[in-house]
């Protein structure tokens, strides 16, 4: 992946691919490292904080007002030129902003019915996946089962299985999403300039959703839900995706994707504060072999090998 696809809105998993080292300062690691955690806490407590956004729109409704108020606010920001793209930067546009919407609502249909701890790990094996696969069937893919075993123990409360099936189906959907998504961002950063990627791909993403979201939504708008779900927006991805690009540029990507690592737990955490999700022992054992999986897989590729 080439520098320019890290500046173009990349979520964390991003880091586990092999990419150019950004040369650390001593006075922007720190800072790079704070806009790393207030990028994570943004993300998990924006997905926490979805629930009565959820419950007034369903997951498609809010997913759909989410991507359209994220949009909006970009492109307003941005004002990509439009009428001068090529065909291939279209094409990846279209491409991209379709699966952002698909792996969007996937994401937040998972909220309603897994814990969210559980729902991050899952959706963690996506860039896992990538990363151990970029480098060929070999020793890396222990990285996505150790994960895999901390799913296993994630989905285990002390007396039973936690969610249900559609909701982990939802979230390994999701997972797929973040993996292709990952491997579009560095096609898409590579024809696009600045956050003109972004910009455009967050626009198709709010059409693909029109028609399902639409339908949901329409009959419970509120200007105070509007305002609620404008403010998700900007937790959710605006804000993160402005932080990392901006941290990325001021510590290396290794430091990056070892920071990012603690996504998982950040997960968890927003579970319990804001959802009351409590973890057992083996929950957290379960999140922390996740976290190892991708300091892990982290590592190894930006070792290259």
């Amino acid at each position: 992946m080439d520098d320019n696809a890290i500046v173009t809105g990349t979520d964390g998993g991003a880091a586990l691919l092999p990419q150019s080292e950004v040369p650390p300062s001593s006075t922007g690691i720190a800072a790079g490292a704070l806009m790393c955690l207030l990028s994570m806490s943004s993300i998990q407590f924006g997905a926490a904080l979805s629930s009565s956004a959820i419950d007034a729109y369903g997951a498609v409704g809010a997913t759909w007002l989410r991507l359209a108020f994220a949009a909006i606010i970009l492109a307003v920001i941005v004002r990509p030129p439009v009428l001068r793209f090529s065909r291939e930067q279209w094409v990846g546009a279209l491409l991209l902003g379709t699966v952002t919407a698909c792996m969007t609502m996937s994401f937040f249909a998972a909220i309603q019915r897994i814990p969210l701890g559980l729902l991050v790990a899952i959706d963690f094996l996506g860039p896992l996946s990538v990363a151990a696969f970029g480098y060929g069937i070999g020793w890396r893919l222990v990285w996505p089962l150790v994960a895999g075993i901390g799913v296993i123990l994630l989905a285990r409360d002390g007396q039973g299985w936690v969610g249900n099936l559609p909701g982990v189906l939802f979230a390994g959907c999701s997972a797929v999403g973040w993996a292709v998504y990952i491997l579009l961002t560095k096609k898409v950063g590579a024809v696009f300039k600045g956050l003109e990627g972004l910009s455009m791909s967050l626009l198709v993403a709010a059409l693909v959703a029109t028609p399902f979201g639409i339908s949901a939504a329409a009959g419970a708008l509120t200007l105070k839900g509007l305002a609620e779900v404008m403010g998700l927006a900007i937790l959710v991805p605006l804000l993160p995706y402005a932080l990392e690009m901006i941290a990325l540029r001021r510590m290396s990507t290794s430091s990056f994707g070892i920071l990012m690592s603690l996504e998982p737990a950040m997960g968890a955490v927003a579970g319990f504060v804001i959802l009351a999700q409590p973890m057992t022992s083996l929950q957290m054992l379960g999140t922390a072999f996740v976290m190892a999986a991708s300091v892990g897989a982290t590592l190894v590729a930006q070792r290259g090998g």
